[in-house]
């Protein structure tokens, strides 16, 4: 027959690993709510990808890629778990002046009609706290695939006023004409041999069912 210390101390041991249970549930639960899935809101143009280059190293040339799509994966407590996969249509590459559209869509520069279509998938992110971090990703242009680096901030993030949840980043990098076999590059002189991105991404969180 147990004795009343025995009992306490079985009901002791009880609670005690019922709390356990409790909070390693609550870590679960809160690690699994930490990493969030976000799709880029493109539709609402709260998004863009902007590309800038010297021309002949006397004046900037600056372009948009105006079609786009994607996600992202954001996760506060754990920020080496963050992934980032975007598509771009090379075919809406726009510089505000149709004929060298034309010519950086053709076979000399982009060649869009062979490959309609360029893409970025991150491979590592570094958190450098205060909102910063350094992101790794492989870029494949021109069926080309090169390893680049972007520097990201993060610009914010919270409800939206239809009941949605947001999440906002830029990221800034530069890339080499050169890297991605462009046949007439070097005719915008050795100062447009790097190209200045710009990519501003703000994307609306999507439950898991």
């Amino acid at each position: 027959m147990k004795t009343h210390k025995t009992q306490k101390t079985t009901v002791r041991k009880f609670f005690h690993r019922t709390l356990v249970l409790l909070l390693l549930m609550l870590s679960i639960h809160t690690a699994l709510a930490a990493e969030r899935v976000y799709k880029i809101d493109t539709k609402g143009m709260h998004a863009f990808v902007v590309f800038k280059v010297k021309h002949l190293g006397f004046s900037w040339l600056e372009g948009h890629i105006n079609r786009f799509d994607g996600g992202f994966v954001f996760d506060k407590q754990n920020p080496a778990n963050n992934q980032v996969q975007v598509t771009l249509d090379m075919r809406s590459l726009d510089t505000r002046h149709a004929e060298r559209d034309k010519h950086l869509k053709s076979g000399d520069f982009f060649d869009v009609e062979k490959f309609p279509q360029a893409s970025f998938v991150s491979t590592g992110w570094q958190d450098l706290g205060k909102g910063k971090a350094k992101l790794k990703g492989t870029l494949t242009l021109r069926g080309i695939e090169k390893a680049v680096e972007l520097d990201v901030t993060h610009l914010g993030g919270g409800k939206d006023p239809w009941g949605g949840f947001r999440e906002g980043f830029e990221a800034t990098g530069q890339l080499k004409l050169s890297d991605f076999n462009m046949k007439k590059a070097a005719m915008l002189g050795p100062a447009s041999e790097d190209v200045r991105i710009w990519v501003s991404l703000e994307g609306v969180w999507q439950p898991q069912k």
